[in-house]
């Protein structure tokens, strides 16, 4: 789970956009920012609209907490909380759930 990591250095940023499963782009940011410990279908997967729709009806258009950890590919990786929720933790779930 993802409760044990601090949000003393989160920032509160509204989601502009879903990109996919894992990653979403903020207003404030210009680039992605991707959910730290995640491993979302690819686009190219059967169960990748559906794993891009779950974090878009979590996520889409809301304010989110991110604790930035790392960065990849040019993307902020990141631990991402919306209403105190651990978003990374749902979407695994999520997504664990849809592999079965």
């Amino acid at each position: 789970m993802d409760s044990w990591y601090s949000r003393t250095m989160a920032l509160n940023e509204r989601v502009a956009r879903i990109v996919d499963g894992d990653t979403f782009i903020t207003v404030s940011r210009q680039n992605s920012v991707r959910l730290a410990g995640m491993n979302a279908p690819e686009k190219r997967q059967s169960s990748a609209v559906a794993a891009t729709n779950a974090l878009r009806s979590l996520i889409g258009g809301k304010t989110v907490s991110i604790e930035t950890v790392g960065r990849s590919y040019g993307r902020a990786v990141a631990y991402v909380w919306i209403d105190g929720r651990p978003v990374n933790a749902v979407m695994r779930k999520m997504i664990k759930r849809g592999r079965r």
